[in-house]
């Protein structure tokens, strides 16, 4: 069970750098540019790039408490805040009638809501 978390683990934290830095890095004109990123147009870009902060940190604390055993209470944390990030885009989502990315954030939202049952092994 441990290698199937700590998979969930790292292919969550790849997922969420390379989405979170996108949206700190590309600004909301740069970001309109791919047909996926239509949501952007309905937010500012200062909470783009907030967004993309908090993927970024998220990643960070699904990794590093537990392989550093520091405080590993935080990783199931993060994935809590992982399963949070991607409720609200689900809704945004699924309010903007577009299913492919709604299913993709609903299955993210499910490996971070295994993620979370780390909390089990402290």
């Amino acid at each position: 069970m441990n290698v199937v978390l700590w998979v969930l683990q790292v292919l969550l934290a790849v997922v969420l750098v390379m989405a979170g830095g996108l949206k700190v890095v590309q600004g909301k004109a740069k970001l309109l540019e791919d047909p996926r990123m239509g949501w952007v147009g309905d937010f500012a870009d200062s909470t783009i790039r907030t967004i993309g902060a908090l993927e970024v940190a998220a990643a960070a604390g699904l990794i590093l408490p537990w392989w550093l055993d520091i405080a590993p209470v935080l990783t199931p944390l993060a994935a809590v805040g992982v399963v949070a990030i991607q409720t609200g885009a689900m809704l945004t989502h699924r309010r903007r009638g577009e299913m492919r990315m709604f299913a993709m954030n609903a299955v993210l939202a499910a490996m971070a809501a295994f993620v979370v049952g780390r909390f089990g092994d402290l």
